[in-house]
């Protein structure tokens, strides 16, 4: 009686993945240490108290942004400290209701486009006082256009409606996806893609805990949306590998899931490449060309889709022939 023959193993055009599992998995089990260990010196750290340093739209306060009218020549230059120190000394009106004016000792200065715009944080201000400060930031910086200035102030009470809502939006997409992969896949599969995006949410959120603890990056409702965009886009790209492999289980049954594996992600690996390149080619135009409002938000999108990349490539399949053997 002679044997079936078993299939051959069709040509792989890049590399066998799964022969350099272990070095993926170190580089990601490095990242996510590493990532932990931001969120929680950021949790530990007095001035922030969180595992990100939360924006004016979580904790509430009064943000002025503001463009000096320098002509076509340079700004006078001038510092954070010196704009701090001229607001600490300020004495503001008090409010319509008669209470007592916030000091500004405190205020947080950023210096943008050299020297060009500031951006200031401050508690949350009245009208009044929100046009004293900015009648002595004149007084201190040179004319300001009028085109330029904003003054945008959230209270307390919306800053932490916004950071629940955020919250809630976070987890209810997640539960939706990890519904729908364990609707249309076998438990396997939906596990891995799960572990895949729980990576990338947390490496970009270590890449911003870090931020916050060394550059005072703040994370806001931008910062938000862009995990659910991250959230999505990891299960997508992970989804086109897995779909991969379900299709050629009964041609390759043959061979050995690690071969599977590797023919799965060869034959993707192109189509994951240029779609992510793809979608980087915009991000970074905002990223150098979006103006200040929007970096950060490209930062946050180009770093997961860049991470959700490699885990569907270098994460989930390397992982898939450890778990279908158990």
């Amino acid at each position: 009686m002679t044997a079936t023959p078993l299939p051959a193993l069709p040509r792989i055009r890049f590399f066998r993945i799964t022969r350099q599992r272990q070095l993926a998995w170190w580089g990601s089990a490095l990242a996510c240490l590493l990532s932990v260990l931001g969120l929680v010196l950021c949790w530990l750290n007095p001035a922030i108290g969180a595992p990100l340093k939360p924006g004016l739209d979580f904790t509430g306060g009064t943000q002025i942004q503001v463009e000096r009218a320098c002509g076509p020549g340079a700004c006078t230059p001038i510092s954070a400290l010196q704009v701090q120190e001229r607001l600490a000394r300020l004495d503001l009106p008090a409010d319509e209701r008669g209470t007592g004016a916030p000091r500004l000792e405190s205020a947080q200065v950023q210096v943008l486009d050299q020297g060009r715009s500031l951006v200031l944080r401050l508690p949350a201000l009245a009208p009044a006082q929100g046009a004293a400060v900015l009648a002595d930031l004149q007084a201190l910086v040179g004319p300001l256009q009028s085109a330029g200035t904003g003054v945008n102030t959230i209270g307390p009470t919306l800053g932490a409606q916004l950071l629940q809502s955020s919250v809630v939006s976070l987890v209810v997409s997640f539960a939706a996806i990890a519904l729908y992969i364990a609707f249309r896949y076998d438990r396997v599969f939906a596990f891995l893609a799960l572990i895949c995006l729980a990576h990338d949410v947390l490496i970009t959120c270590g890449l911003f805990a870090w931020l916050g603890l060394l550059r005072g990056v703040e994370v806001d409702s931008l910062f938000a949306v862009a995990l659910i965009t991250v959230a999505g886009y990891s299960v997508t790209d992970t989804v086109v590998v897995f779909d991969r492999i379900r299709e050629q289980k009964t041609l390759l049954s043959g061979l050995a899931m690690s071969d599977q594996v590797d023919v799965a992600v060869d034959a993707t690996l192109t189509r994951s490449l240029y779609t992510s390149f793809t979608t980087l080619l915009p991000l970074l135009g905002l990223i150098f060309f979006g103006g200040h409002s929007l970096f950060w938000f490209s930062v946050a999108l180009a770093t997961g889709i860049a991470v959700g990349s490699w885990s569907s490539i270098g994460l989930a399949p390397t992982l898939l022939p450890v778990f279908s053997r158990r």
